[in-house]
């Protein structure tokens, strides 16, 4: 299978990611890993992508690409893979079609996760997160047995992450809005487009994925 995963921030892509490409035994690729391996290992790629991420700028879209297409060059393409979070706009869509046309190794489907906003922030702002041991809680779906304690470590050390602050969230659904949300109808026109409710159960989102596989 070859997949993309679409969604807005807090739709549930990476524990979807880790059920999908467990369940077809595909790597399952983001951007981010691809930028910290090159990074990492000092490549031509990295160094260049290094100079944009240490002023806080974006990579430019000609330099993921690059990445992207390096990663994909070493791998199997009849295996399949899973994109996470890639491609993020139209340019970069068209610039993986035509690489996988020319491999003769079409995507297989674009699965997006379809979450009303209100329920995206509503998972972001009740987050708690303990700055001891990381553990993670939810104000209103799994919150701590005593308010503001971690069951795992006992410290009482849960907080909310800025990147999960009302104001944040909207300005990143904004940014998804602008930059991604055009995907949809790019790979609805091209019959990719397999459309999940994403507010469900990790475990019911997860079988609807799998009937529109047709698994």
């Amino acid at each position: 299978m070859r997949l993309i995963l679409l969604g807005p921030p807090m739709a549930g892509k990476g524990t979807q990611a880790k059920l999908i490409s467990t369940h077809f035994g595909i790597p399952h690729i983001s951007t981010g890993d691809i930028l910290r391996k090159n990074v990492a290992e000092g490549t031509e790629l990295g160094v260049k992508a290094k100079d944009y991420m240490d002023r806080g700028d974006l990579v430019p879209d000609e330099l993921i690409l690059a990445l992207v297409q390096k990663e994909l060059d070493g791998m199997d393409l009849d295996r399949g893979f899973l994109f996470d979070g890639y491609p993020r706009t139209t340019v970069q869509a068209e610039a993986l079609s035509t690489y996988l046309e020319e491999k003769e190794k079409p995507l297989d489907g674009v699965i997006l996760l379809d979450v009303p906003e209100e329920t995206l922030i509503q998972r972001a702002t009740g987050r708690r997160i303990c700055s001891n041991c990381g553990a993670s809680y939810h104000i209103v779906t799994m919150p701590p047995k005593v308010e503001g304690v971690c069951d795992a470590c006992g410290e009482k050390a849960l907080h909310q992450r800025v990147d999960d602050q009302e104001e944040t969230v909207k300005n990143r659904l904004n940014v998804y809005k602008k930059q991604t949300e055009p995907l949809v109808s790019y790979y609805r026109v091209q019959k990719k487009l397999l459309e999940v409710p994403g507010a469900d159960t990790p475990e019911g989102v997860f079988k609807q994925v799998l009937n529109l596989l047709g698994e």
